[in-house]
């Protein structure tokens, strides 16, 4: 019996965009269709993330091109993906942005 730490992610690492839009969208807790680092810091824990915090924080400036403080709109989204595979090795097979 192998040890699989829990992951929300559908399929475990592999993900398509709209199922890491899904997951995210979990953790979207005060429903605005945005994510703040508070939220997505929320999410890395759940994938039991070391130092959630700091990761969530770079996710949130490596993605937030406005510098509003959140996540929002398919650019930035697709900001998040990349850092996401980069930095948190989530595989993601395809984008599929309209």
């Amino acid at each position: 019996m192998a040890f699989k730490r829990y992951r929300a992610l559908p399929q475990g690492e592999v993900t398509t965009a709209e199922e890491f839009r899904a997951w995210l969208a979990l953790f979207d807790a005060d429903g605005d269709g945005r994510i703040s680092r508070e939220e997505l810091q929320h999410a890395l824990r759940s994938l039991n993330v070391w130092f959630a915090w700091w990761k969530a924080r770079g996710g949130v400036r490596a993605a937030d091109a406005n510098r509003d403080g959140r996540v929002d709109g398919d650019d930035e989204v697709a900001r998040l993906f990349a850092f996401a595979q980069r930095q948190l090795h989530v595989k993601i097979t395809q984008l599929g942005f309209n």
